[in-house]
């Protein structure tokens, strides 16, 4: 049974220090996992100001990255990670797109023009497209947002799948009837900053609480959102207990490549919600 690890890089602060602890650590154990990250700039101070990203811990980010985008200029991560970028490349992680500027995608992609959303992923194309060479494979949105445009973008960029969305398993997606021949590879399973901090659940006894998730696997197995800032930073060991765990329960833990690759052809079509 398959669970793939996804790794999304949405800041500075998490593409400079959890981008490498987490290499490290999956090297560490010979675990494969695919990376995506965001290329524009980093608006990490606006979570400040907007409830939707208030259920992230603030302690879990610096000071500065508090101010990025806000009273501080917002860097460019394409500009200045591409180094950490081409690193993951070069150690032999899969690596894909997130969306181009995670706050302002979340802000607007509900009611965005066909125009503005085609702008905003190609921008994240043209970007991983000058740093390392060639074209992104997959894409996965920021919040699992998405609109009629972006889903019809996923397969017109021409990804191999997209991992946009939260759910029990994989699919063709629909909308309105209009199908989007680019599969769809939902997380799975809660977030640590969704499990931790609620419930009773504290960092001490997560991974063991969330190993029960996963103790009797669907037919399909399981996809997980890790995020560099926070298991790439405070909730390190946590992660560790959990790839471990997955392990001991008998997992393959695989990119979603693989997890895409073990599937193709047997996917159903569903309707995404809008």
């Amino acid at each position: 049974m398959q669970l793939a690890l996804k790794i999304e890089v949405g800041s500075l602060q998490g593409a400079r220090e959890g981008v490498p602890r987490l290499l490290e650590l999956l090297k560490k154990h010979q675990i494969p996992a695919s990376f995506f990250f965001s290329l524009g700039k980093d608006q990490s101070g606006k979570r400040l100001f907007n409830a939707q990203f208030r259920r992230t811990p603030l302690a879990h980010y610096h000071f500065k990255s508090l101010l990025y985008g806000t009273l501080w200029p917002a860097p460019h991560l394409g500009e200045q990670c591409a180094d950490i970028v081409r690193q993951v490349r070069d150690a032999g992680f899969e690596l894909g797109i997130a969306s181009y500027q995670p706050f302002l995608w979340q802000q607007k992609i509900k009611t965005a023009s066909a125009a503005w959303t085609k702008q905003q992923m190609q921008l994240a194309v043209q970007e991983f497209t000058r740093i390392l060479g060639e074209a992104p494979q997959a894409h996965s949105a920021a919040g699992g947002q998405m609109n009629r445009h972006a889903y019809r973008l996923t397969q017109q960029l021409g990804f191999n799948y997209a991992a946009d969305s939260r759910g029990t398993h994989a699919f063709i997606p629909t909308w309105d009837a209009e199908i989007f021949n680019c599969p769809q590879l939902p997380t799975t399973l809660p977030t640590l900053d969704q499990f931790i901090g609620h419930d009773g659940i504290t960092v001490e006894n997560a991974a063991s609480n969330f190993l029960k998730l996963t103790a009797n696997p669907p037919q399909q197995g399981h996809i997980f959102t890790a995020h560099a800032e926070l298991e790439g930073g405070q909730w390190l060991a946590v992660f560790e207990q959990l790839l471990l765990g997955w392990q001991s329960q008998a997992y393959q833990l695989c990119t979603l490549n693989d997890y895409n690759l073990a599937l193709k052809g047997r996917l159903q079509r569903q309707e995404v919600n809008h």
